[in-house]
């Protein structure tokens, strides 16, 4: 694992090489005018992984999550605005 410093133009310029390398280990003091202002190194924790929630659960959670009344009457607004397709398709 190298530690180097590196300049924010570069960092800039270069921004994918540089993810690439601290991805694999390596860590950068980031510079701005010569003075160092972050640092910038691997994950040293995994993000959590995705959780798969069934259908009736998520049904759940949101029968259980208050709806907005003002989003609400703008749905019901643009449902009730709609046209019908249905007969687009009945003389076909």
């Amino acid at each position: 694992m190298s530690d180097q410093s590196i300049p924010q133009r570069e960092l800039r310029n270069n921004v994918a090489e540089v993810l690439r390398r601290a991805q694999s280990g390596d860590e950068f003091t980031i510079t701005v005018r010569g003075r160092p202002v972050a640092r910038l190194g691997p994950l040293r924790e995994q993000p959590e992984r995705r959780v798969e929630v069934d259908r009736e659960s998520l049904r759940a959670l949101l029968a259980e999550t208050p709806v907005d009344k003002a989003f609400a009457k703008d749905v019901a607004g643009l449902r009730a605005a709609e046209e019908s397709v249905e007969h687009d398709w009945d003389g076909r």
